[in-house]
């Protein structure tokens, strides 16, 4: 069975790696990984290293980056995506695409493939992220794909009703929680030697994305967390850096003129999966906008100031206190970290066999469709 899988950025490889171990591992598949969008910007990493480094080869190397943070450069960065994945969907000759979650050069590089009929596996479908367009890119890639494999139940039920039907779609559980039950993480020396951070200080995690849907308001945002970040003088700030969205550069900008001011800030632009999970298990807390601190920080678990509104609609488990982009909440969620207890992880999110639940399900199903 051959295979396509689509990676764009450091999350979404970082989600998919226990996937990928087992594609790779069984005869059964002929695994070709795609690589584009961030992985192959230096500015961002150049994580395409880290899927060299983990052993895995990249078929195709895709420069699909936008010029710039501004709405046309996105919108003609996509117009380039499906631009270029249309050849390869040509000469592919691919029996299924598996992509994950919601990002416009995704969304792009599925939309290149619909004229040539290639099914496409579709991994966390169903949630919802009111603040960002990705809903849009998200909800639109479900539309397109043949088979579903959605982290949680509830996710589950609305990828049916946007579907229409039950057909092909799966409750899976979440590939992150694959990693944390497979992985082992990093002991708080090893991290210091590995990144130059002595976690055991009292220590903050942020990532802070863009809202894209009301995009006009970042810079009010950015503004209001920086002048709350100031006032944290008794934690360590480790500062990981934007994605590339409409607004991500100037998000960026403001991010590392702080950091250049301040001695207890640290920019991080990719930890790698190992790293960052490390630096979530021992940081006192995380405060952002990003999605790691729905799954990931429910398995520790792990205290969550989830900011605004661009994660608006996930789903929010006790450990997820959100708060408005205003620096008196800020201030106050942070302080409150020191009486809350935080439950057990419940497994909402699977018990660590979301990879091999895919693998098994796919052979079942190319099985039943192709030798039938």
């Amino acid at each position: 069975m051959k295979v396509a899988v689509l990676t764009s950025s450091r999350a979404d490889y970082s989600l998919l790696y226990p996937l990928l171990i087992k594609l790779k591992q069984d005869g059964y598949f002929n695994l070709d990984i795609i690589a584009f969008g961030t992985h192959l910007s230096k500015k961002h990493g150049y994580t395409i290293d880290a899927i060299l480094n983990d052993g895995f080869e990249v078929s195709y190397y895709v420069d699909t980056n936008p010029t710039s943070d501004k709405p046309f450069s996105i919108s003609k960065a996509m117009a380039m995506v499906i631009r270029k994945f249309s050849g390869i969907w040509k000469k592919g000759k691919f029996d299924l695409i598996i992509s994950i979650g919601d990002r416009f050069e995704m969304f792009a590089a599925c939309t290149a493939s619909i004229p040539f009929n290639i099914p496409i596996a579709h991994i966390h479908g169903g949630e919802t992220t009111l603040g960002a367009i990705d809903d849009i890119f998200r909800h639109s890639i479900t539309q397109m794909s043949t088979f579903h494999f959605t982290a949680t139940e509830i996710y589950k039920k609305r990828v049916i009703e946007l579907k229409g039907s039950d057909k092909n779609i799966y409750d899976v559980g979440a590939l992150s929680i694959d990693n944390m039950i497979s992985q082992k993480l990093l002991s708080k020396e090893i991290f210091k030697n590995k990144f130059n951070i002595d976690i055991s200080i009292p220590s903050i995690l942020i990532t802070f994305q863009p809202e894209t849907v009301n995009h006009n308001k970042n810079k009010e945002y950015i503004n209001v967390l920086i002048n709350s970040l100031s006032e944290l003088k008794n934690f360590q700030l480790i500062i990981t850096m934007p994605n590339a969205d409409i607004m991500g550069n100037y998000i960026r900008k403001k991010l590392e003129q702080f950091i250049f001011k301040n001695d207890n800030t640290i920019k991080v632009e990719s930890f790698g999966t190992i790293g960052y999970l490390t630096c979530m298990k021992y940081c006192t807390m995380l405060l952002g906008n990003t999605s790691s601190g729905f799954i990931e920080a429910a398995y520790f678990p792990k205290y969550v100031i989830n900011l605004g509104n661009r994660q608006l609609g996930r789903l929010v488990t006790p450990n997820i206190k959100n708060v408005p982009i205003e620096k008196n909440e800020i201030l106050k969620a942070v302080e409150e970290y020191k009486n809350i207890e935080l439950p057990e992880y419940n497994g909402v999110y699977g018990n660590g066999n979301a990879a091999d639940n895919i693998v098994r399900i796919l052979k079942l199903q190319y099985n039943h469709i192709y030798t039938s």
